[in-house]
């Protein structure tokens, strides 16, 4: 990841409340606490072995990492399979397939006492969190949250890389137009500079995260993830509170999604390939790249 300009994330053991308040949400800057869930019992407990105990029957969507087709259905799974065999491949063999926003809990109601709300100083949203589950070397392409929350990013079993870039960092990411993604050509792990010289000025942050670790992500921060190994996490948010994130959040999720599946419908894949160059053309015409 040398290529990339990236700065390693800030690490501590524990945190006051006052000091992840002050040092971290207020001016934005990301920060992994590597302790916080060691009172939980899902610290003990959610390993994928657990998960497949008491999963195992469940037949759960997968996702890979081909590109968006105009005929795919919005976030429609590109696989089914029981929980139990996903578990199997993950641990025989890299896999490309991931399990994304799975409402686990709610099919498991038992696992809801394994976590524990963090007294962080955040107002999280009291929601039932997804879990998000990803095989050695399958990849989470480049996106931000439609919502621009806060993201406490939580990882167990295993070890997984994060990426990440603040939304100031917005026009040097190939943003694709009426979308939350990259252009998903791009490889974050060797970026092809000569194609896409506009990422060399993209001022990021990286981190990889272990069992029992969390990733605090500020509002609307871009974010590349690639399990190293098999295993699963989970996110708490909190809504942002910067005005111009809400007005945008309110946006993304009232106008610009049913604007985009609009298009999607009535011009079919010839939007997703205007789209896909606009990514370029707009990009470099705003940094003056010829």
């Amino acid at each position: 990841m040398s290529s990339l300009n990236l700065k390693t994330i800030d690490r501590v053991g524990t945190i006051s409340k006052k000091d992840f308040i002050q040092q971290y949400v207020k001016p934005q800057i990301p920060v992994v606490i590597e302790r916080l869930t060691e009172d939980w019992p899902a610290y003990e407990k959610w390993h994928l072995n657990y998960i497949k105990e008491v999963a195992g029957e469940k037949i759960v969507p997968l996702y890979d990492d081909r590109p968006v087709r105009a005929e795919d259905g919005f976030n429609e799974a590109h696989a089914k399979m029981k929980m139990s065999d996903y578990i199997d491949l993950m641990e025989r063999e890299p896999t490309n397939y991931r399990i994304f926003l799975y409402n686990l809990m709610k099919e498991v109601p038992a696992i809801q006492n394994d976590y524990k709300w963090p007294d962080i100083g955040l107002r999280l949203v009291k929601q039932m969190p997804m879990l998000f589950f990803g095989g050695e070397n399958s990849k989470v392409f480049m996106h931000f949250d439609i919502d621009y929350s806060n993201i406490l990013h939580f990882h167990f079993h295993g070890e997984k890389q994060c990426v990440i870039f603040p939304p100031d960092q917005t026009p040097f990411m190939y943003k694709i137009p009426h979308s939350l993604i990259s252009r998903e050509d791009i490889d974050f792990d060797h970026p092809d500079f000569e194609k896409f010289p506009a990422l060399k000025q993209a001022q990021g942050y990286i981190c990889n995260l272990k069992h029992g670790e969390m990733l605090y992500m500020p509002e609307g921060y871009w974010h590349y993830m690639k399990y190293l190994t098999p295993g699963f996490s989970m996110s708490l948010r909190s809504f942002p509170k910067n005005p111009k994130f809400l007005i945008k959040a309110a946006y993304n999720l009232l106008i610009m999604r049913h604007y985009d599946n609009y298009k999607r419908k009535t011009k079919g894949q010839a939007w997703i390939d205007e789209k896909n160059e606009r990514a370029i053309t707009e990009t470099h015409k705003n940094l003056g790249i010829l």
